[in-house]
This record gives C-alpha cells, structure tokens and sequence, in this order.
C-alpha cells in the first residue's frame, strides 16, 4: 500500500493469506511489523509478548515438523509461507497471574492479540500477507525453537507475499448482529461501505 493509506481501507484490506508466492521477506520488513507490535498497549504495561520469527528454511522445517504433525496435520499448509512467526508469552511474572486469577481474564492473552493484530496490520501495509494460526502443538514448537520454560507458545503467524492478489474477503456479520446500545437497542442502520 502507498504512504497515503487510511487505517479503514487498511483494515478492510487485510484477508488471512494461506498461499505465499516463494519470494523470501527481509527482516527489515518483519522488524518494521515487530515494531508496530512493540508498540501495542498492554494490562499495566506489562508487554508480555515475545517474537520468534523463523525465516531461515532449515529451522522453518523442523518447527513444521514437530509443531503440523499428528492432530495438527491440517495446518501443514503454513510449513510454505517463507516466515513463520511464533508468538509466546513471557510467564515469569507471578504478578502478572495472580491478577488474571483475581479479576477471572487472562490480560496477558489479550495483550498478545493486541499486539499479533498490530504486527498483521502492519505487514498489510508493506504488502505482505499473514494468517493466524492457532490449531498446532504448542510443546513440538517450544522444542523446534529450543525455548525454555519461560516462553509459551500461543499463537503463530504465518507471513510472506500472497499468491493472489485477489482475495476475496469472509463474510462478516452485520452490525446490528454484533452492537448494541445500553441495554440492547440496535444500531442505526448505517450505509454500506
């Protein structure tokens, strides 16, 4: 996308991508999305979130292997994209879980969200394309990357140029599904965008 982007267009834009074309992707571009993401609000500040971005092919394969393999076959698929990025969660902070204990929300879960949606947008912009991913073996990925104890997979993006440039976009439920006003009155109807 050029300089003169609108944050609603970029949204509207962004499609889960699960076809990459071959073309590798410079860590200057996934820094400029790790930065977006750095820069993602956090509960008490507490940027729980690490990025572990695996671009070499050696290294790419071997997390595919322990992590798309079993149950987790159907998501084999990402082993292609020229990136995967596995996104964890730093949990030494006993602080950090006795507040999600207290108030009954896992904040640093969300936080990784905020965070993984800045990186995807981002990339957007720089055209690339990304797909969440959430159906694969957390333990296999924590040996394929030899982490230790401290960094929890959660999720995992995978990233690189689309094959077609044509994605069409899911289909979303209407807003008056999904909004409501104080208690329950819909929205105004508002024209198609």
């Amino acid at each position: 996308m050029d300089n003169n982007f609108s944050l609603s267009a970029l949204i509207r834009s962004r499609r889960s991508t699960r076809r990459f074309q071959e073309q590798s992707v410079s860590r200057a571009l996934l820094l400029q999305c790790v930065e977006a993401a750095r820069l993602a609000p956090s509960a008490e500040n507490s940027q729980p979130w690490r990025f572990f971005i695996v671009d070499d092919p050696a290294c790419k394969d071997t997390l595919a292997q322990k992590a798309f393999g079993g149950v987790f076959l159907p998501t084999r698929w990402a082993a292609a994209a020229p990136v995967l990025v596995v996104l964890c969660l730093q949990t030494d902070s006993i602080a950090k879980r006795m507040a999600s204990k207290v108030a009954g929300t896992t904040f640093s879960m969300i936080d990784i969200g905020i965070a993984g949606e800045h990186f995807c947008l981002q990339a957007e912009e720089l055209g690339l394309g990304t797909c969440w991913i959430g159906w694969f073996d957390k333990k296999g990925a924590q040996q394929a990357l030899k982490l230790d104890k401290r960094f929890q997979p959660v999720i995992m993006l995978a990233v690189g140029y689309p094959l077609d440039s044509n994605r069409r976009p899911g289909k979303r439920k209407d807003l008056d599904e999904i909004c409501f006003f104080n208690q329950g009155e819909k929205p105004p109807h508002l024209p198609p965008s």
